[in-house]
């Protein structure tokens, strides 16, 4: 099945999110964003680790303690799918993933409840911070 996913105001996208990784108070290093569909993500989650479930972004963390260096791997089929049942913009749900990815690059961790409140609270204030509305062409 081909993936027929397109990001719309691309370079507006990683402005905002260089913006954010200052706003961290950090520096931006190698950030690599790669945009694939549910089993290829799956396959990364299963290989890397270890769990058997679909997700929507992966994290793959080398930055040091100033600069943030990463792998960013998102699942174009759950951020389409997530963005529909939280009645959002594909952009905007695109921009939360990603955020969601730095953050974890900065020490925000998603493993339990409290975690979850916490990051998911510092990915709305990023999104407010540098929100900009995507207009349809």
């Amino acid at each position: 099945m081909q993936n027929q996913f397109s990001v719309q105001n691309q370079g507006q996208l990683l402005r905002w999110l260089s913006d954010c990784v200052l706003l961290l108070d950090m520096q931006i290093g190698d950030i690599h964003i790669a945009l694939m569909g549910d089993d290829d993500l799956l396959a990364l989650n299963q290989k890397h680790l270890e769990h058997d479930d679909y997700t929507d972004v992966i994290t793959f963390d080398c930055s040091s303690a100033k600069t943030i260096n990463c792998d960013i791997a998102v699942s174009t089929d759950r951020v389409s799918e997530n963005a529909t049942h939280e009645g959002v913009s594909v952009e905007n749900e695109l921009a939360r993933v990603l955020i969601h990815g730095v953050l974890h690059c900065v020490g925000y961790s998603d493993k339990n409840t409290k975690e979850r409140k916490a990051m998911r609270e510092k990915e709305d204030e990023m999104l407010k911070q540098f929100h900009v509305e995507h207009k349809s062409q």
